[in-house]
């Protein structure tokens, strides 16, 4: 618990020295916003496990704790420095094709967050992770005041509403923003374009998509703007595509059947913000929502990816997969190779996609057993010297 506490407290401490620059440009919203960024990494620190981001990291990552849309590639442990990238073109020049898997994470939506979040993945695969930062804003205010980030799963259409007052109040733009026409950003919010746009460029080749809590829900919407605009995108990525929601299951669009749901056994938030219709894959036993492993009742995010790659491995060797299980220690050494090995092969569907036919079915067939229980903000923001 101390490590999560020294990576929190020098995080806002490397934050508050660069709050001078950061209001040159919007002081109005960045005074309005900073109380509530900074208790959003507070809450981050919590729920995912911080102490995974060294402290060079923490400090290279303050100024851009709220930065909708940007982008971060994400080494494994002892595998290289965090790179934070502003747009696509940058991500793309900067490694980007190499990462194998996309993450997106929930709760407060900060840079910190994300990028231990993302850590857990690249350590499960062991290869680089790119990752979106959520952020938080105007929109994320209002959204909070009706209750939009308690029940993000059942009122997910009024962030991308609300976020026409960040555009008023000058918030700077990262990611794909430059990438959609008007009519496709006035229904999606950032973080959502960001990783459509991930996702549609040939030029990066995607094999996981891992999200926790409200990520899923971005992932989702992603999915199906992406098969809005670019059917044959789509149906290409979803032969290849696995996709692994943490905390919260969310329905995906029907191409994508390649789907694995945890979530833990003691998550009532997660349950609140689930599509009873969708059965869990893998209940955590003794687990929550966070994912900090200094905690008790922690979803160890890194042996749970392990332990699914590593059956996805054994799956296409056998007639018919084994059932998922949960392992309470990490995988041997040789899992992380063997997890990217999983990645660049798996094809065998682990769910069907929720279509109306599957809702009946969820309702008519499944046991009780099955059932779930009863940008920077950079506006202003001073720019973190990028890694060489």
């Amino acid at each position: 618990m101390f490590q999560t506490a020294f990576t929190l407290t020098l995080t806002q401490f490397a934050r508050t020295l660069s709050l001078p620059e950061r209001l040159q440009r919007s002081p109005l919203r960045n005074l309005t916003l900073e109380a509530l960024r900074q208790r959003n990494t507070a809450l981050d620190a919590l729920f995912y496990d911080v102490k995974v981001i060294t402290p060079e990291e923490a400090f290279y990552l303050s100024g851009s704790l709220a930065a909708e849309g940007s982008i971060m590639i994400v080494p494994p442990s002892g595998g290289g420095a965090i790179i934070l990238c502003e747009t696509l073109e940058e991500f793309a020049l900067r490694g980007g094709g190499d990462a194998q898997a996309l993450a997106v994470a929930g709760i407060g939506g900060s840079a910190l967050g994300a990028a231990a979040f993302a850590r857990n993945v690249a350590d499960a695969i062991g290869t680089p992770v790119a990752v979106v930062v959520s952020g938080y804003g105007l929109a994320d205010i209002v959204t909070e005041a009706v209750g939009g980030h308690f029940f993000f799963g059942h009122l997910k259409g009024l962030r991308p509403v609300f976020q026409m007052l960040d555009d008023f109040a000058g918030r700077p733009k990262f990611g794909a923003s430059d990438k959609n026409d008007s009519e496709t950003a006035s229904r999606t919010s950032l973080d959502t374009r960001t990783v459509r746009a991930l996702l549609a460029d040939p030029r990066f080749s995607f094999r996981l998509l891992a999200g926790h809590s409200k990520g899923n829900l971005v992932i989702s919407a992603a999915l199906h703007e992406l098969c809005k605009q670019d059917e044959i995108r789509a149906e290409t990525l979803a032969k290849r595509l696995k996709i692994v929601t943490i905390g919260a299951r969310i329905a995906m669009p029907p191409d994508f059947s390649d789907i694995v749901d945890v979530i833990g056994e003691w998550d009532w938030f997660g349950e609140m913000n689930s599509r009873p219709f969708i059965s869990a894959d893998q209940r955590i036993p003794h687990a929550w929502h966070h994912t900090n492993t200094d905690l008790a009742g922690h979803l160890p995010v890194t042996a749970v990816l392990k332990e699914i790659l590593a059956k996805t491995t054994i799956s296409e060797e056998t007639e018919a997969a084994p059932a998922l299980h949960v392992v309470a220690e990490p995988q041997a050494s040789d899992a992380p190779t063997k997890a990217a090995a999983a990645l660049a092969s798996s094809k065998r569907p682990m769910r069907g996609p929720a279509t109306i036919d599957k809702v009946k079915e969820a309702f008519s067939e499944k046991t009780s057993r099955d059932l779930p229980p009863v940008q920077t903000d950079w506006s202003g923001e001073m720019q973190p010297p990028k890694p060489h």
